[in-house]
């Protein structure tokens, strides 16, 4: 077995006792603690975070922060306590996810809250099930779990394969227990999509980045780049109402906002519209994200300039 994977299932027989402030505090701890031995993915971290604060992820005058941890164009502290946060908060991440499918009905309905969910029902009520379209934020899966647990909502989620198989195969296994249907990203996705949103299942997709490679180019937080264009091209194409939303690590609890379908009507080519909501759909992305930057569990390059400052090529456009 996979020593990742063996790592895991037994992180998982200890979430399954653990009472929950042990396990999460266990969690952010392991998270914080691994901050110092990703080089990389720190150096991600940092850049989104000073995306996030409305800076460039170099610091306003295009240099790093020097050695005393300072920008010294904005006089702002480098954010090394919150680098350490975001990996905390990465870190409680996965111990909810190990523990989610071991909680009862009850229990997920006293860690959640939502607001804006008449979004959902409305959608439900007008016999569409909605696509929700979500950062890598907080502790989204809450947000699925509950759906299933506590609403009846049948939910469906595209994921990307991974390597090596054993942990992919862990991955959607984990998925399934919380009772997903799971997706492989795939030529097949987005029939198989098509047909869950047929199957009245809600629909998450994570949007903030592009896996793929051909993604649709916008500008998210003032850089261009490419994020998915899925979301978009399903809402047209199945007329489902696009939801952005996001869940939040609040406290001991999570909390879920959905909010207001983007406007998804056909205005010409559907290219042009499939760019036009993509974009809309960022700058959601952009003011839900900078509500908590330290929840922004984004730690691979999304930018072409973060391959430029990882030393690494940029991949071409699909």
């Amino acid at each position: 077995m996979n020593l990742t994977v063996a790592a895991l299932r037994a992180a998982d027989a200890v979430a399954r006792v653990a009472p929950a402030p042990v396990a999460n505090g266990f969690g952010e701890a392991l998270g914080a603690g691994a901050s110092r031995l990703s080089a990389d993915e720190r150096r991600i971290v940092e850049r989104n975070l000073r995306r996030a604060r409305g800076g460039s992820p170099e610091g306003r005058d295009g240099r790093a922060a020097g050695r005393d941890g300072r920008d010294r164009r904005r006089g702002r502290l480098a954010p090394e306590r919150d680098i350490r946060r975001v990996f905390a908060s990465y870190g409680r991440y996965w111990v909810d996810t190990l523990r989610l499918p071991h909680l009862d009905a009850d229990a997920i309905a006293r860690g959640f809250t939502v607001d804006g969910f008449e979004h959902v029902e409305a959608a439900m009520d007008a016999g569409t099930a909605p696509i929700l379209a979500l950062p890598h934020l907080g502790g989204w899966e809450w947000a699925a779990r509950w759906l299933v647990a506590v609403r009846g909502y049948g939910v469906a989620a595209v994921v990307e394969e991974l390597e090596p198989p054993e942990m992919y195969e862990w991955f959607l296994e984990q998925r399934r227990r919380l009772g997903m249907h799971i997706i492989p990203l795939s030529p097949r996705a987005s029939a198989e999509v098509a047909a869950a949103l047929a199957n009245r299942e809600i629909v998450c997709l994570l949007c903030d980045r592009d896996i793929s490679g051909n993604g649709i180019e916008v500008e998210f937080f003032g850089e261009a780049t490419r994020l998915p264009g899925g979301p978009a091209l399903m809402a047209l194409r199945t007329g489902a109402p696009l939801l952005p939303s996001a869940v939040y690590f609040e406290g001991s609890r999570c909390h879920g906002i959905v909010e207001a379908p983007l406007d998804t009507t056909r205005r010409g080519r559907l290219r042009d519209d499939v760019t036009r909501i993509t974009q809309d759909l960022a700058r959601v992305l952009e003011r839900q994200i900078r509500r908590a930057p330290e929840q922004w569990h984004l730690l691979q390059p999304n930018w072409p300039s973060d391959f430029v400052a990882l030393g690494r090529p940029v991949p071409d456009a699909g």
